[in-house]
């Protein structure tokens, strides 16, 4: 079975991963994808269960294929790393981007109980200032700190 679904586009962000496909049925199971889209590794979250009174299948492989929605390179498919949970399986994909643009990224399950397919488009962005990110987002607040703490000392020296 061939099911293709064109989830809404995701807009572009720095901050931490969000959904692009949330509880979909593709082939025998339900998936979820969750991604993190950064121009040089951008991470991805496969969460796939089974129907409901279902169970996964044993050789079930899910690999994801990105390509830019320009055409300017072929699509290429990755395999994951998989984390086995009670309720749910769960694959972890490191895919290189090599461009800040949009990305078809298709996503294949394959078992000997069916196959299905998915897609979604995400806004591959550049990566943040990694830990400097915290002092760039805090110095608003740390100035209007710094001011308070001044107001409160000149109005200290007033009354005495």
């Amino acid at each position: 079975m061939l099911l293709l679904c064109g989830a809404r586009p995701a807009a572009a962000h720095n901050g931490p991963p969000y959904p692009i496909i949330v509880d979909l049925r593709v082939g025998p199971c339900m998936i979820s994808v969750w991604t993190h889209p950064d121009v040089g590794i951008g991470t991805f979250w496969v969460i796939v269960k089974p129907p409901q009174g279902a169970t996964v299948p044993k050789d079930l492989k899910v690999e994801i294929g990105v390509q830019p929605i320009s055409g300017r390179l072929p699509e290429k498919r990755y395999g994951g790393q998989i984390e086995e949970s009670r309720d749910s399986l769960q694959y972890n994909y490191q895919i290189p981007f090599d461009a800040q643009e949009r990305w078809r990224v298709h996503v294949f399950l394959t078992s000997s109980q069916g196959n299905g397919q998915a897609v979604a488009a995400v806004e591959v962005t550049p990566p943040g200032l990694g830990r400097w990110d915290l002092l760039l987002y805090a110095a608003p607040f740390a100035a209007v700190g710094f001011l308070w703490f001044q107001a409160l000392m000149r109005k200290r020296k007033r009354s005495r």
